[in-house]
């Protein structure tokens, strides 16, 4: 009887996803963006920013949705809160300002055209529940890519942050679609 030392296809696929995701957790450098210079660190401040006006931009999403539609408070309001905290973590207040939109005082304001455009803070809540979740929803999934795309070149412990928001992002695009009561 002779036993196969040799890996298992599972055991190296789950090596593999582990090794990866460590690489994603840890980063690739050993430093911070201070040990990388100053140039390191306007970077990752940008980074910050622009993850802070995305964040306030989708707070803003959900206080019109919720203005428009106060019967979807209960499933909303857990997920907004989420929301106002990751714009605290990236260095927002997440309170709204005089007229009512959220504060991402961290972060430069919006350029007047995405100020208008489809998702931008102007955006319309359409009048129908189900309409307005999808839209909400895609809103999350647009916020995510933007914060995916930022992890390259963004120092390691902003790179969790980035994912660990972009992860949370996905998953209340999921519960505003699929997996939520309805």
């Amino acid at each position: 009887m002779s036993i196969d030392s040799r890996p298992r296809r599972r055991s190296l696929l789950a090596t593999g996803v582990t090794g990866a995701a460590a690489l994603l957790v840890t980063g690739c450098s050993d430093g911070g963006p201070e040990a990388a210079g100053p140039e390191s660190a306007g970077r990752a401040e940008r980074l910050r920013r622009d993850a802070a006006r995305h964040s306030a931009e989708l707070l803003g999403r959900y206080d019109r949705t919720l203005a428009a539609h106060p019967s979807l408070a209960g499933r909303l309001e857990p997920l907004r809160a989420d929301v106002a905290r990751h714009v605290e973590a990236f260095g927002g207040t997440g309170r709204k300002d005089a007229s009512g939109a959220p504060d991402a005082s961290a972060a430069p304001s919006a350029s007047p055209e995405r100020e208008t455009g489809r998702e931008g803070r102007g955006a319309p809540v359409p009048e129908d529940t189900d309409r307005a979740l999808t839209t909400l929803a895609n809103a999350e999934r647009a916020t995510a890519a933007a914060l995916t795309r930022a992890l390259d070149g963004a120092p390691p412990e902003l790179a969790r942050l980035l994912a660990s928001v972009a992860a949370a992002g996905a998953a209340h695009a999921y519960l505003l679609t699929n997996g939520g009561e309805r």
